[in-house]
């Protein structure tokens, strides 16, 4: 029998969820700690909990069995979440949460750019106007009137 699996635009919407409880449970975790210290106890978490689902159903992997150019650049990735995180914990610290994520999410905006530079990823039209549509969006919810 063939395993349920959904698609990725049910994890994808999933993970748009999780991203707004995240900047709306940061924002009040937030409020009396150092950022960067907050980052650090999420991080623990995240790593921990990582851990047990790979553990519970079976998919820890030999480290030895990850070839060196993916290890390069999930590390690489791994220093560009640090930071990410880093910047977003103080943004929340210092802004509105309802401000400060849909400024975040530009990040959907310059994945498509550099989806189209780096990897050679193709986006029509309408994909490039939801793109503009995105950014004016961050934009005007950033905006403070």
């Amino acid at each position: 029998m063939k395993p349920f699996v959904l698609t990725w635009q049910f994890w994808a919407l999933m993970s748009a969820a999780f991203a707004a409880a995240t900047a709306v449970l940061a924002k009040i975790g937030v409020s009396e700690v150092n950022s960067d210290y907050a980052t650090f106890i999420r991080t623990i978490v995240i790593l921990i909990t990582v851990a047990a689902l790979l553990m519970a159903t079976g998919q820890w992997q030999s480290p030895g069995s990850v070839p060196a150019r993916t290890y390069v650049f999930l590390a690489l990735s791994g220093l560009a979440t640090g930071a990410s995180w880093l910047c977003y914990f103080r943004a929340l610290k210092l802004g509105d949460a309802a401000r400060v994520a849909p400024l975040d999410k530009m990040s959907v905006v310059l994945v498509a750019i550099f989806g189209v530079l780096f990897l050679g990823e193709k986006l029509s039209g309408t994909n490039w106007l939801g793109v503009v549509m995105i950014a004016a969006g961050a934009v005007l919810i950033a905006y403070r009137a």
